[in-house]
């Protein structure tokens, strides 16, 4: 992946930098190098004392990080065998592993130390043994899809999916995407904001809910045109019910929880025009204006992404609009959404918990008699 190599990058640049300048003094942000596996506090204290011995050895002044806990996991009393793992996926040592880390961290116990590790039996393996992988295997569909997801195992979720969509159990394809995979999904997110997941986990999760949403598109594009041979009048009859702008936030490069609200909500008859990731404020807004959006849709899943949103929300302020701001993704909140965006623009803004959300709230605002209630 692209992200594997920026811990090596950033020990090479330093290294450099004080080739060529002896006399710069360099400081980096150490807590964030190991911020998904927060609540698992062995292996993130683990992380950063990797990270600081090997940058400062290439010449980092200054680290931002907890300098006690530093103090108390120094590099050379870290365990050995985490210590392993660790620096196979810092110094990106290996192809695999970021999964191996995931695996052996699910072993520990969340408290324990790094210089201390207590393991807390077999853990979160992907996949597992067979005869572990058989007795999943044998629940029913719905448990089976919901437990891939939760797992990040994608060997057999197109198999499920296809299994529920000819079971006749669900009128359309849109229904299982709306059911069994959002409800593993919000497992997912239950989970991760308990501190029970990792954000590797969720984006394993994710990739898998993608998978099966790719299975069910041709089924449901093939719906709406022999929905449209049908009645070739129908689309003239009834226009869209309502167009969204959908983004993901400049900096953020992170897109499979929009392109799933984008999958959901196109299905459900809406217009959804997608700017795709890294989006500029003012490229929205544009968008916005161009097409008469009647919603606004942004999406982040990193910490700085809400500071991109509140900017967004600033700007619209500052064109005097009205259309209704959606903030969805993993680091948001109602809270946050609450306190430092409905300050900054006079129109709606509204927090989605998750995609399964998106369709209803977006029905509420696009209904006239209702609209003022709802918001």
């Amino acid at each position: 992946a692209e992200h594997n190599n920026y811990a090596v990058d950033f020990i090479r640049a330093t290294r450099e930098i004080k080739r060529v300048c002896p006399g710069c003094k360099i400081s980096g942000g150490v807590s964030n190098i190991a911020f998904s596996f927060r609540g698992n506090e062995a292996v993130r204290r683990a992380f950063h004392s990797a990270f600081l011995y090997h940058a400062c050895n290439a010449g980092m002044d200054m680290g931002i990080v907890n300098a006690a806990q530093v103090k108390a996991d120094a590099y050379d009393k870290v365990d050995k065998e985490l210590l392993g793992y660790v620096e196979d996926v810092l110094l990106n040592r290996c192809d695999n592993a970021t999964e191996r880390m995931l695996e052996y961290a699910a072993t520990l116990e969340p408290k324990c130390k790094p210089t201390a590790v207590v393991k807390k039996g077999s853990g979160v393996a992907v996949g597992g043994s067979k005869a572990a992988v058989s007795s999943w295997r044998d629940d029913p569909v719905e448990s089976r899809i919901s437990h891939a997801l939760v797992k990040g195992i994608d060997e057999f979720i197109v198999k499920d999916t296809e299994e529920c969509r000819v079971s006749g159990s669900f009128a359309k394809p849109l229904n299982i995407i709306e059911g069994p995979l959002m409800s593993g999904m919000n497992t997912v997110g239950d989970l991760f904001g308990a501190g029970k997941m990792f954000l590797p986990q969720v984006i394993k999760s994710a990739r898998v809910m993608k998978k099966a949403v790719a299975h069910l598109i041709p089924f449901m594009e093939e719906e709406k045109r022999l929905a449209a041979l049908e009645n070739p009048d129908a689309e003239v009859a009834s226009s869209h019910a309502g167009l969204m702008v959908l983004a993901t936030v400049k900096g953020d490069v992170h897109d499979i929880g929009k392109n799933i609200v984008a999958v959901v909500l196109g299905c459900n008859n809406f217009k959804v025009i997608d700017l795709g990731v890294m989006v500029p404020y003012d490229k929205i807004l544009d968008a916005a204006e161009e097409h008469k959006a009647d919603i606004i849709g942004l999406s982040g899943l990193i910490t700085p992404s809400l500071d991109e949103m509140v900017t967004v929300a600033k700007k619209m302020e500052e064109r005097k609009m009205n259309v209704p701001l959606l903030i969805g993704g993993a680091t948001t909140s109602k809270m946050h959404t609450a306190v430092k965006l409905t300050p900054q623009y006079s129109g709606p803004v509204i927090y989605v918990l998750d995609a399964s959300r998106s369709v209803p709230v977006c029905q509420s605002l696009m209904d006239k008699e209702n609209r003022d209630d709802f918001v």
